[in-house]
């Protein structure tokens, strides 16, 4: 058997290119959607997709179910098997209507790729956010070495990412042009930043902290005055890897170039976390960080629309659903606020009552009342 199906390749190709030019997708759904199939083909040892029958599809699913992960050593999460799933359904969905597959598929067998409904429920039920504390995250900071500049670069990098919530991948594309601490703005510009949707806005610093602002406020001064670098230089540039005194290849100096993926900054993100004795949290999850502090911070409906379009969402919504559940926490907290706060009314009317019921006593109020 060979490792790869010619017939399937070729077919595979067209649709991953329909999803990225037609259905508009990222190319990590993208990806996500090349290794379902990857792994319907391991389990059909490349058998080719016009000899697809519903038992492949039940098979697959409970082979599935046993699946053990490589990167945790357990049972796959219900979560990935439904994403799986769901990714090969709409694979064969759309297979079912292309030519030389037409009189060999039906759309209905792409139906035999559900999870069952309870797993499906499990798979989508919603959890907490998982995000660091804002003390966590300033903890983190501040036990990060600042000798060198990469220790330097790498510590201003956490802390940017405290203060605007970007993306590591726009933070990877951004240049020191993007930046105007004059009026603690940071221009997200899609035509050089890699944002989400290609979408361009301003960024106002969150006030998290006027430490953390001035962490990037001497690094963005130490590349301008110091290392001399201009306008289109990366804000955070990408570190120079050569062999050093012992043969080994070393983190050397910083080069003048943009990071080619955030992977890198993953890696310091992790390193960081681990240093200060804590669990990981990727850059992503600062985003749910900076959302807590919003719910706590924002006293009205227009604090907290401008508080989400400062992170890049156009829709208020978008903020509440995708990061702004209430925790188990919080909601405990909130439950008992508005106990107390009825308690706290009840006696206030009472206390009015007997008040009014006092007034109405006194003698004079008797004789107005009969003039």
């Amino acid at each position: 058997m060979t490792g790869y199906n010619a017939n399937n390749e070729r077919i595979k190709r067209q649709y991953l290119g329909y999803l990225k030019e037609a259905k508009r997708l990222g190319e990590p759904s993208v990806d996500a959607a090349a290794g379902a199939l990857d792994r319907f083909e391991l389990y059909t040892k490349r058998r080719d997709f016009k000899l697809f029958h519903v038992e492949q599809a039940i098979g697959f699913k409970n082979r599935l179910a046993d699946q053990i992960s490589r990167k945790t050593g357990e049972k796959l999460s219900k979560a990935t098997v439904h994403a799986t799933l769901a990714a090969l359904k709409a694979f064969f969905q759309w297979l079912a209507g292309q030519p030389g597959y037409k009189s060999r598929l039906r759309y209905s067998d792409a139906e035999y790729f559900h999870s069952s409904a309870s797993d499906a429920r499990i798979a989508k039920a919603r959890r907490d956010p998982v995000g660091p504390t804002l003390e966590q995250v300033k903890h983190v900071i501040a036990t990060m070495p600042s000798a060198t500049e990469i220790e330097r670069r790498n510590r201003a990098l956490i802390a940017f990412t405290l203060l605007t919530g970007a993306r590591d991948s726009a933070i990877a594309s951004m240049k020191l042009k993007h930046v105007d601490l004059t009026i603690d703005c940071v221009n997200q510009d899609a035509r050089e930043v890699r944002t989400k949707f290609s979408k361009t806005f301003p960024t106002y610093l969150f006030p998290v902290g006027d430490e953390i602002r001035q962490i990037v406020v001497d690094w963005v001064t130490y590349l301008r005055q110091e290392k001399l670098w201009g306008n289109d230089d990366p804000l955070f540039p990408a570190t120079r890897v050569a062999q050093g005194k012992t043969r080994q290849f070393e983190a050397m100096k910083l080069e003048r170039r943009h990071w080619r993926s955030a992977a890198a900054i993953r890696v310091i993100f992790r390193a960081a976390f681990a240093n200060a004795g804590l669990p990981y949290f990727n850059p992503h999850s600062l985003r749910h960080t900076l959302v807590r502090l919003g719910e706590e911070r924002c006293r009205s409906p227009e604090a907290f629309k401008a508080w989400s379009q400062n992170l890049g969402h156009e829709k208020v919504m978008t903020t509440f659903t995708s990061y702004g559940a209430v925790s188990a926490r919080r909601q405990a907290e909130i439950i008992r606020d508005l106990a107390t706060l009825a308690n706290d009314r009840s006696s206030d009317v009472e206390e009015l009552a007997e008040a009014v019921a006092r007034r109405l006593r006194r003698p004079d109020m008797t004789n107005s009342a009969t003039c």
